[in-house]
């Protein structure tokens, strides 16, 4: 007779077999019929087929954009307020959350408690896989509380397959005290377990390489995130037209870019626009209200001030 071992052995054999199954169901994890022969092909053709796929998520997203358009009203809302915009994921997505969250600082002068990423696993997750960290709900119930979430909060998860502890166990803290919930996925909804405030899925379908999710769900999750944040920046006066105007001036490349802006929108030489820019501080919108409406530092803060940082309603108030 064949022994299956203890209580907790049957136990894990049972969850093991559940998520078998769930894996089984979602698309990300089905062979794609139009890649099957890839590995006949040569360079060109391999690199058409995955183009011809990548081509495809576009249009998915797109079919998402009034829910997209949510999240950016939610997340310029909770920044307004005081709030935070918080990702969660594992893997690919987690390390998608946390790259957007760096790069919102330098771009659009955030602070950098405002957007930040969480990665199961940590800091070491983003350079070498730390794969079981995903399966502990706890550890993103853990990684939420560590940074004190309020109401006036947005708890935002990513997962290709909609199905990753980490990632669900941090939406239902974030539910649990109320801030404002979004979930990121490549399957359809209908697949979800979980009933966060805003789910915002693109089916991608079957990847270019089965279960690949690197491929076309990161690529999906990255253009949501891209619109999310810059949706959001742009709600907060932080573009002046379509050029970004809170930039942080961190490195020689950004100094030059900032003075260039100013000579842009004014008739300001390089000479003069460094001294403008010298004179607001290294503040490009300071500098630009400076320029633009020949105002003093002092008065072109307290226009932004009033205007809530946003450029065109400081300078149409003098008009």
């Amino acid at each position: 007779m064949i022994s299956l071992g203890g209580p907790q052995e049957e136990t894990d054999i049972l969850m093991n077999e559940v998520l078998f199954k769930q894996l089984n169901n979602l698309k990300t994890e089905q062979r794609n019929p139009n890649t099957q022969d890839i590995d006949l092909d040569d360079a060109l053709n391999i690199a058409k087929k995955i183009n011809n796929e990548d081509q495809k998520v576009a249009e998915a997203v797109s079919e998402k954009l009034p829910q997209i358009a949510q999240a950016i009203d939610w997340v310029a809302q909770a920044l307004s307020l005081g709030g935070r915009l918080l990702f969660f994921g594992a893997g690919t997505s987690g390390r998608l959350g946390v790259l957007d969250a760096a790069e919102c600082p330098p771009t659009f002068g955030t602070k950098p408690e405002q957007v930040q990423g969480f990665i199961a696993g940590g800091e070491a997750a983003m350079f070498v896989a730390q794969e079981k960290a995903e399966d502990q709900d706890d550890i993103g119930i853990a990684d939420l509380n560590m940074v004190y979430p309020t109401q006036a909060d947005v708890v935002c998860g990513l997962a290709a397959s909609g199905r990753t502890p980490y990632v669900h166990g941090a939406l239902r803290r974030g539910m649990e005290l109320g801030c404002k919930t979004i979930f990121i996925t490549t399957v359809p909804k209908q697949q979800l377990t979980i009933s966060p405030d805003l789910v915002i899925d693109v089916p991608v379908g079957p990847e270019v390489i089965m279960g690949s999710t690197r491929m076309k769900s990161a690529t999906a999750q990255k253009m949501v995130l891209n619109m999310i944040t810059t949706g959001a920046m742009i709600r907060q006066g932080k573009v002046y037209e379509n050029v970004m105007v809170d930039l942080m001036l961190t490195n020689a490349k950004l100094v030059e870019r900032a003075k260039r802006i100013i000579m842009n929108f004014s008739s300001l030489d390089y000479k003069a626009a460094s001294k403008v820019l010298e004179q607001a501080n290294g503040h490009v919108k300071t500098a630009l209200v400076m320029a633009l409406g020949g105002k003093s530092k002092e008065q072109a803060e307290l226009l932004l001030e009033t205007h809530q940082g946003f450029i065109r309603k400081a300078l149409k108030s003098q008009n």
